[in-house]
């Protein structure tokens, strides 16, 4: 089979959940039967790959594009990629797109090679109303590439049964053309790891616990709410903050002003490491940690947490999309109740109780170490057993083989 793989994020440019799928998907698709299949990949940046296997093609803009509002930048740079993107393929079998980045000129070599279109649904933009904040009235023509894309794929691949939900509700998609097939994580590379000079050179007194959030300024993540639950949490609780990348100027000022207030407010250290923690740094800070937080307003999958419970490190989260698909309350962590504003919007209905309820869960957990212990050791059994990449190659090509038949099926109707 030969794959187009089309995808904003990929290595050495990855940010997000989509990027570390497609990363390791694409690995394992050229390693499944024997080099069977072959991947063009187009991705926005400047690689330039040529293996026997697959090809990687970075797309950049070749022209300054004018526009009036300069928060339809990103809109319209990603148009313009998507329009190089869809001159780039000659022939596939299939187009395989990622994100609403790609959803156009996934649209197009639909038509303009008759092929099927599968798409991953990473999030679901509708779901995301803080991105007007970045795109303005941009956001807008996102959901509509998006809503278009759907209508017209021929199968969708959903990274939770939320998502899949998600999906067929927003958009109409039939739910035998959805598949769920969850995100994995890379065993070898996430495992317990120790090094407490590690721990110093980032200011983390090694003899304390702490509880570690990992992720960017963003309204999805929901730090805002993990920092007021702060001054709820027991004494003697590092809490450690790997979080850069806001999303606007305005919320990463008002991440700082929340730092600096809550901090007069807490006998608690807080480190807040706001760059890029290289991976081998990031596994030993997850290997450390007493427990891990991820307090998502909005999480259709959440790698992060298979990342911390690969290295044996419980969660904390709250149980919102796919997080209950991966954290077993009770057993690998705790899941917090949540209970959004709105059907369009996610933030809490009652930030104060969440956030009294993200420290009570972190407190109870804190007070219990032998329980910590036993809990980190099954949620490392639990991503050996159900989160390796190699199966979810596997199930991705199968679904590909069932939109390329429906695809035909099509035609001949």
């Amino acid at each position: 089979m030969r794959i187009a793989l089309l995808t904003n994020e990929y290595p050495p440019h990855v940010y997000g959940g989509a990027g570390v799928h497609v990363d390791h998907l694409s690995r394992e698709l050229v390693r499944l039967e024997n080099g069977k299949h072959f991947l063009q990949i187009l991705c926005f940046g400047d690689q330039k790959e040529n293996h026997e296997d697959s090809t990687v093609t970075g797309i950049r803009p070749a022209a300054n594009l004018s526009f009036q509002n300069p928060q339809h930048e990103k809109l319209f740079d990603a148009l313009h990629r998507n329009v190089v993107m869809a001159g780039s393929v000659k022939e596939a079998d299939l187009l395989h797109c990622h994100t609403w980045y790609t959803h156009f000129a996934g649209c197009l070599l639909r038509q303009l090679l008759d092929i099927p279109l599968v798409l991953t649904a990473h999030s679901l933009e509708p779901h995301r109303p803080w991105k007007e904040e970045q795109l303005g009235s941009g956001y807008a023509a996102t959901m509509w590439l998006e809503k278009t894309a759907y209508e017209n794929a021929d199968g969708v691949i959903a990274v939770s049964r939320s998502t899949k939900r998600g999906v067929h509700d927003l958009y109409g998609v039939p739910l035998e053309k959805i598949r769920v097939i969850h995100n994995g994580i890379d065993l070898d590379r996430f495992k317990p790891t120790f090094d407490q000079d590690v721990l110093l050179s980032y200011g983390i007194q090694p003899n304390e616990p702490y509880l570690l959030f990992v992720g960017r300024i963003t309204r999805q993540k929901g730090i805002i709410h993990l920092i007021n639950a702060l001054p709820y949490l027991r004494e003697s609780v590092q809490v450690v903050l790997c979080a850069g990348a806001p999303d606007t100027k305005a919320i990463g000022a008002e991440m700082q002003a929340k730092v600096k207030e809550v901090s007069a407010r807490t006998q608690n250290g807080i480190v807040w490491i706001p760059d890029i923690v290289p991976k081998d740094h990031l596994v030993i800070l997850y290997s450390h940690a007493s427990l891990f937080a991820c307090p998502s307003v909005y999480e259709p999958f959440g790698i992060i947490n298979l990342e911390a419970m690969a290295c044996k490190t419980p969660v904390v989260a709250s149980a919102v999309g796919g997080i209950p698909e991966i954290v077993v309350p009770g057993e690998t962590g705790m899941l917090v109740p949540f209970e959004p504003l709105s059907e369009d919007d996610p933030e809490p209905k009652n930030p104060d109780r969440y956030a009294r309820d993200l420290a009570a869960a972190i407190n109870e957990l804190m007070t219990a170490p032998e329980k910590i212990k036993t809990m980190g050791d099954a949620s490392r059994k639990r991503v050996e057993k159900y989160f390796s990449w190699k199966s979810i190659a596997v199930q991705t090509v199968e679904f590909y083989g069932k939109a390329i038949e429906r695809h035909r099926k099509r035609e001949k109707g």
